[in-house]
């Protein structure tokens, strides 16, 4: 008797003594409760559009973006269509020549405004679109006119050259100071910039779901890739698709970061239909 209580004392304690399993991500639905992949991606095969909302440094949504596009892929074929806040509008021809193989990997990365974590991060979906010969749009504004909404208000817009504002969202553009992702971005900076720095914000949702409506139809889906802030709450970029096209069914991912990743906090529930939850100390690519 005394053996089997030795035992099972000692079971325990080695149980006990071993932490949990790391989980490098989790994955949660709408209100909070934890899902999986599989799910997901049933999901998503279903949408018109996908917003996959990241984090720009993190190296788990990158993986999960690129594992995502190839699952749907294997779905929708050529009816796939990839795009990107990373890349502007304006280097559009350049993206297409290297997806045709026109220009040289040195001459393309030349040519085009990439971003620093380009090569770990954004090449591989770019580099994918290539070898399964897919569009991928180009679907930012060019940053330059965006500093300029934050500079001299969204007016200045219409001075530009007509030739440039074929890179950008039709003007005069739609906006709703009382949307939350915007009252955010002005509260937090206490005012500073006024209203053309939470516009500075939307005309890039505004040309983003300009150029994915442009480039989606009704037998595709246009996979997205945007930082979370963009889509969070279906607001950014989903309100102003809807504007155009209430019946899409645009199907969004949110990314965030905590400390423990076995459950959501509650401020996140409905920032999307799901959410990727990663440790705060996971490993950044840049």
């Amino acid at each position: 008797m005394k053996t089997r209580i030795y035992t099972i004392t000692l079971a325990a304690f080695i149980l006990f003594s071993f932490k949990g399993d790391k989980k490098s991500y989790q994955l949660f639905d709408s209100k909070g409760q934890q899902t999986t992949y599989e799910k997901l991606l049933n999901d998503a095969k279903q949408a018109d559009i996908i917003l996959f909302g990241e984090l720009h440094d993190n190296p788990i949504c990158h993986w999960l973006q690129l594992e995502l596009t190839k699952d749907l892929f294997e779905i929708k074929k050529n009816k796939l269509v990839l795009g990107a806040e990373m890349f502007e509008a304006d280097d559009q021809i350049a993206i297409n020549e290297y997806l045709q193989n026109k220009i040289s990997e040195k001459t393309f990365k030349d040519e085009v405004k990439l971003w620093p974590n380009f090569k770990t991060d954004y090449k591989p979906l770019l580099d994918f679109a290539k070898t399964n010969n897919l569009n991928f749009v180009a679907a930012n504004i060019p940053r330059r006119y965006a500093n300029l909404v934050y500079g001299k208000g969204i007016e200045k817009l219409d001075s530009i050259d007509a030739e440039a504002k074929k890179w950008m969202c039709p003007l005069p553009m739609k906006y709703d100071a009382n949307l939350k992702c915007y009252k955010d971005i002005y509260e937090s900076a206490g005012g500073h910039g006024g209203e053309n720095l939470p516009k500075s914000q939307a005309v890039k949702d505004a040309t983003m779901a300009y150029f994915i409506s442009k480039n989606w139809s009704k037998d595709k889906i246009f996979i997205h890739y945007n930082g979370s802030y963009h889509s969070n709450f279906h607001q950014g970029i989903e309100w102003y698709l809807k504007q155009e096209n209430k019946n899409l069914k645009i199907f969004t991912i949110a990314s965030t970061e905590q400390l423990a990743t076995d459950s959501l906090a509650k401020e996140l529930l409905n920032v999307a239909d799901y959410i990727i939850v990663t440790p705060e100390n996971l490993t950044k690519t840049h």
